[in-house]
């Protein structure tokens, strides 16, 4: 895969001109790396493994469709469409701002003699280069194996081919205006405010569409009749969500529209349009007149006047955790790698949350829940402590490592702290939030009580041997291999998931077994905690992480000579 990805983006750059394949790579480089997922910046490596994560995706996808198109057609339709673009609008939030210029490209770029459009040409190619490798990675097989299937239903000699077109132009549309979309609102930001706000503003937006996103893709009603989508009941409602709109243009491409949902079709033909056009005026206008105010624009966002409260943990404590959470705040970097983790949670919850409007009346506490819920609090411990080992800024380290009055313990402790108040709490409020729908209320507080129990273990896991502070010390690039560790995550993750869901549901309704549960866990926190503890007693902080030195040996053995043989005889 690393091979073919890597022959593809060199003939498609053969012609282009040299100083376009530059920028082409490099931002290419910095719209999918983020730099955490670092593969010693090897791009077609990177990419290779990126859709072979897709491409199992799709080979599942495409065994669903093999199995329940020919019974549910338009549910399968509706649920690749909306899936395709829930991805399309994940990687437009992951590159949110990717595509507008920044302060490096204009300290960099301005003095030299490349052409403003030359760069905006790059940005655009290298975004569209990601959507367009997961748009072929996500529907290749799902979309040969629903043109079989739909063609011999249609029985003409079309059937195939058509269906095929149909569904590839459907994608594609589809993706186009969910970027196109996001593209034009932040560029009408970009020209209308100011700088310091469009950025403040644009890091709370940037959440909010991770939010929005997943809750559309799970909230969404289902019309998966042609009865239902024909409705006048429902007319608002298929008005107000574009993915019926492309799955009225799937149909109306394949043939198979009523002349009742035409309207539906030509609204996406139409927002299409508009949206391409908005996002074509608002990048062209952002690089002709905003280009100068981005040289001033800082890295982190300057806070703002006015009465602020924080919460107070007690001397170096209170001081870790409040430069942990304006870091995390400001830092656009770490707030999308801290928000990919919040989107899977937010997934999960949302899931949750659903069964709870749905469903009748108060209802029993199911192991569902409990796995659910524990899987919410290990991705919560998991992305804070990720994001802690991303640096801020190397040039501010120095302040930090001149200002080490205290003992390192100190510091950990801090760090633990900071750990607990920002994802253990979190977490058992959003559980209990999500539990009031259940019963019994002793079952409930006993859950909420183990989840407690399982995030600090979490927390104590996750600072073994980090003998640093947050978000200040450097790291090392080229460790990742991302299909390893998601599939490896997913796996790992789930069946322990499941097995602690299961063996938890037990214990609730029996008194012994909880107890057993609870003492195995304070056991494990005790154990790991007083390791990390002794540890802490004698490490010292670092901030800067160093290639580990490698002795290579050559191979030679010392081979006597005859002289020496002989004067030994």
């Amino acid at each position: 895969m690393r091979k073919l990805i890597a022959a593809l983006l060199h003939r498609l750059g053969e012609h282009m001109p040299l100083q376009f394949r530059v920028l082409h790579r490099q931002f290419l480089l910095r719209v999918i790396d983020l730099e955490a997922l670092s593969i010693e910046a090897d791009i077609p490596r990177f990419l290779g493994q990126f859709v072979g994560v897709l491409m199992m995706l799709s080979f599942l996808h495409a065994f669903a469709v093999y199995v329940a198109i020919a019974q549910y057609p338009l549910a399968l339709e509706h649920y690749l469409i909306s899936t395709m673009m829930l991805v399309a609008g994940l990687i437009t939030v992951v590159s949110w701002d990717a595509i507008f210029p920044d302060r490096r490209d204009a300290m960099v770029l301005g003095p030299l003699p490349v052409r403003p459009h030359m760069i905006l040409g790059a940005k655009v190619c290298a975004c569209a280069s990601l959507l367009a490798i997961a748009l072929l990675a996500l529907n290749t097989a799902p979309g040969f194996v629903a043109a079989l299937i739909l063609g011999q239903i249609h029985d003409s000699i079309f059937g195939f081919p058509q269906v095929l077109a149909a569904y590839s132009i459907t994608m594609v549309a589809a993706t186009l205006f969910l970027y196109c979309a996001v593209l034009a609102m932040q560029g009408l930001m970009a020209l209308l405010l100011p700088r310091r706000l469009f950025l403040r503003i644009s890091a709370a937006l940037q959440l909010g569409c991770f939010g929005l996103f997943i809750s559309v893709y799970f909230l969404e009603p289902s019309f998966t009749t042609p009865a239902l989508l024909t409705d006048a009941r429902n007319h608002a409602t298929l008005a107000a969500l574009p993915q019926y709109w492309f799955l009225a243009v799937f149909n109306q491409i394949n043939g198979t529209l009523p002349r009742e949902l035409f309207w539906l079709a030509w609204r996406s033909w139409i927002g299409l349009a508009l949206v391409i056009f908005g996002a074509a005026v608002s990048l062209v206008l952002c690089y002709m007149r905003t280009m100068r105010k981005t040289v001033e624009a800082p890295d982190l966002l300057p806070g703002t006047g006015g009465l602020h409260w924080t919460p107070r943990f007690g001397g170096l404590r209170t001081t870790i955790a409040i430069f942990s959470l304006r870091s995390l705040i400001r830092s656009r970097h770490h707030r999308v790698v801290f928000a990919f983790f919040m989107a899977i949670i937010a997934a999960i919850g949302v899931t949750c949350l659903r069964r709870e409007i749905f469903a009748p009346a108060p209802e029993a506490i199911h192991k569902d829940f409990l796995i659910s819920t524990l899987m919410m609090m290990s991705l919560s411990v998991l992305g804070l402590r990720a994001v802690f080992a991303l640096p801020i800024s190397l040039n501010a380290n120095w302040m930090l490592r001149t200002t080490q009055l205290r003992p390192t313990r100190r510091y950990i402790a801090a760090t633990r702290t900071t750990l607990l108040a920002g994802s253990v709490i979190p977490m058992l409020c959003v559980a209990a939030a999500l539990a009031l729908n259940y019963r019994s209320a002793l079952q409930v507080v006993g859950h909420l009580a183990m989840l407690a129990l399982f995030g600090i273990l979490f927390v104590e896991l996750a600072l073994i041997k980090f003998d640093k502070v947050p978000f200040t010390c450097s790291y090392l690039p080229g460790k990742a291999n991302v299909q390893i560790i998601f599939w490896g995550a997913v796996f790992v993750w789930i069946i322990l998931g499941v097995l602690a869901g299961t063996f938890e549901m037990r214990a609730l309704h029996d008194g012994t077994r909880f107890a057993e549960m609870a003492a195995v866990l304070v056991g494990l926190i005790a154990a790991v905690g007083g390791y990390n503890r002794v540890h802490a007693a004698s490490a010292e902080l670092y901030f800067e992480e160093v290639e580990p030195e490698i002795v290579t040996k050559l191979g030679l053995m010392h081979i006597p000579s005859r002289a020496s043989e002989l004067s030994a005889k």
